[in-house]
C-alpha cells in the first residue's frame, strides 16, 4: 500500500491506499484516531477490494486548520479525495465520528456511496433522538457546562512514543483488551511538539469545535435522504442502552435497505482493534450481499 499526504485545494490529508481493479471500501476512523485503527482489519479486505483508509483533518499526519470540523466540512474533504484518486463509487466503513462524516458523504453524493458501514451516528446528542432529555432550558445549561469542561482540559505532554504507549499497554492489559493492533494505533497517535515534548495528533481545539458541532447534528435529515444499503454495528453498550436503541431503529426505518449486526462484548469505536476478525468479518459479510 502507498501512504501520503495529498493536496485537496489548501488541505493535505494523509491516505493509505491501494487502488486497483476491484471494488474500492473508504475507511473512517474515529474521533481521536488514525489510520492505524484499521491494521488488523486491512488483511480480511484487501485480497478483494481496493483501500483507501485516509487520516481525516485535525487527525494523524493530516493537516490540522484553525477551522472546518463540521462533519459535512470533513465530508467534503472526502469527496474531493476520492475525485483526486479518480474513484466514482465506493463502499464507507465509519466508526463514531467516522460513521457520522459516512452518512455526510452519502447523504450530499449519494451518487458517490454504493453502501455504508456504520459503528456509530447511532443516535444524536440532543433533541427527539438524543440520548440527554430535558427541556430547551435543561439542554442549553448541559451543553454550557460540557463545553467548560472541554476547554478546561489541559493537553498532556509525553517524553517519548515509548513511554506513551507503555502507559496504554498498562491500562488495556488491566481491562484485558491490550494486543498488536492497539499497540499500532497508540504508536501513531502522537506527533513531536518543537520543545522535543510528544503531544496527541488530536488537539484540543480540534475536538472542541467537532463536537460543539456534534452538539447540533440531526442525523435523521441524513438517514432520510440516505438512497444505500446501511450496516448498523451498534456497540455492546449501544445496544443495551433503551434511547440508543430506540433512535438506532426510527434512523433504520428511514431507509429502503438495513440491517443491524450485533459483536458480543464489543467496544464501542474500540472494536476494530477489540475484535478485528469479527468486526472485519461483519463487513464482508455484508459487502457480500451487495454483489
Amino acid at each position: 500500500m502507498v501512504e501520503e499526504r495529498i493536496l485537496l485545494g489548501e488541505i493535505s490529508i494523509n491516505a493509505k491506499y491501494s487502488l486497483e481493479d476491484k471494488p474500492v471500501i473508504l475507511l473512517l476512523h474515529f474521533s481521536g484516531g488514525n489510520l492505524h485503527m484499521w491494521d488488523g482489519v486491512l488483511p480480511q479486505l484487501v485480497q478483494d477490494y481496493s483501500i483507501l483508509a485516509p487520516d481525516l483533518r485535525g487527525h494523524g499526519r493530516s493537516d490540522k486548520p484553525e477551522t472546518g470540523y463540521h462533519i459535512d466540512e470533513m465530508a467534503e474533504d472526502m469527496y474531493q479525495l476520492l475525485r483526486h484518486l479518480q474513484v466514482d463509487k465506493c463502499h464507507v466503513v465509519g466508526s463514531s465520528m467516522g460513521a457520522q462524516v459516512a452518512v455526510s458523504l452519502a447523504a450530499a453524493h449519494p451518487e458517490l456511496v454504493a453502501s455504508l458501514v456504520c459503528e456509530g451516528a447511532l443516535n444524536n446528542e440532543f433533541g427527539e433522538y438524543g440520548i440527554f432529555d430535558g427541556t430547551a432550558e435543561a439542554v442549553e445549561q448541559r451543553k454550557v457546562q460540557l463545553r467548560a469542561e472541554l476547554e478546561e482540559w489541559k493537553e498532556p505532554y509525553f517524553d517519548s512514543v515509548e513511554s506513551y504507549v507503555a502507559q496504554q499497554r498498562a491500562e488495556l492489559t488491566a481491562e484485558g483488551l491490550w494486543n498488536e493492533y492497539f499497540c499500532a494505533f497508540y504508536t501513531h497517535s502522537l506527533e513531536q511538539h518543537p520543545d522535543g515534548k510528544y503531544i496527541y495528533c488530536y488537539p484540543n481545539r480540534v475536538r472542541i469545535e467537532y463536537i460543539v458541532k456534534y452538539w447540533e447534528l440531526s442525523f435523521e435529515h441524513y438517514y432520510q435522504t440516505i438512497q444505500c444499503p446501511v450496516l448498523f454495528l451498534p456497540s455492546e453498550a449501544e445496544w443495551n442502552d433503551e434511547r440508543v436503541r430506540s433512535s438506532l431503529n426510527a434512523f433504520a426505518e428511514l431507509l429502503d435497505s438495513y440491517e443491524i449486526a450485533r459483536i458480543p462484548d464489543s467496544l464501542h469505536a474500540y472494536v476494530w482493534m477489540q475484535l478485528p476478525l469479527q468486526a472485519g468479518q461483519a463487513v464482508r459479510d455484508f459487502l457480500d450481499k451487495q454483489f
